[in-house]
């Protein structure tokens, strides 16, 4: 087994929806302890990984601001985190991606490390975290570490007009990793949600 290298993998931030359950606002742009919550992403992952990128849409020149380079989706229409997941794809070079969504500023600080060990135990193609919730393990796909060379599959699944995350990750060798804090998972999709990461 060979371990993967930390420098071997570039962290995406999933920051390009369309908030819509936010009233439609750029959420990663949304105010969090006097920074915006996509910043807090990619200063919590950046320690973890060779280098990063963000996923955006809109309000490009806000994200440029934070000192990654950002990609808009290569798919027209807002076509949900795969199409990030295949944008990051596009422009990663190196041979593992790891994602993490702009609105979980508390995921763990060793989540690709245990992803990465995972991965390369089990040679697994993807990597992702589970964490509990609601009494039960679930998985929590937008964290998720997996081969660049997958990308020539996702084009394809894409082009099915398949948009679910889970039916594409069922396709390649994917390993679960339990994560014992649900909380780390804690996102924000509403406005309420994101006060109660503030308290």
């Amino acid at each position: 087994m060979n371990p993967i290298s930390r420098d071997d993998i570039t962290g995406l931030v999933l920051a390009g929806g369309r908030g819509s359950r936010m009233g439609g606002v750029d959420k990663g742009l949304q105010n969090h302890r006097g920074m915006p919550l996509a910043l807090h992403a990619l200063l919590r992952l950046q320690p973890q990984v060779g280098a990063t990128m963000i996923s955006a849409n809109r309000n490009l020149s806000a994200y440029e601001a934070m000192g990654a380079p950002v990609w808009p989706d290569s798919i027209d229409g807002y076509a949900g985190p795969l199409a990030g997941l295949l944008t990051g794809l596009e422009h990663a070079q190196t041979g593992w991606l790891v994602t993490v969504p702009c609105d979980t500023p508390n995921f763990p600080t060793d989540v690709v490390e245990r992803l990465a060990v995972a991965a390369a135990a089990q040679d697994a193609e993807i990597a992702m975290a589970a964490a509990p919730e609601e009494g039960r393990l679930r998985a929590q796909p937008v964290f998720c570490l997996l081969r660049t060379d997958l990308m020539e599959s996702l084009v394809a699944y894409l082009h099915e007009g398949e948009r679910k995350f889970d039916r594409w990750t069922a396709r390649h060798r994917t390993v679960e990793v339990p994560f014992e804090d649900g909380a780390a998972f804690f996102n924000a999709n509403t406005l309420g949600e994101l006060g109660q990461l503030q308290r």
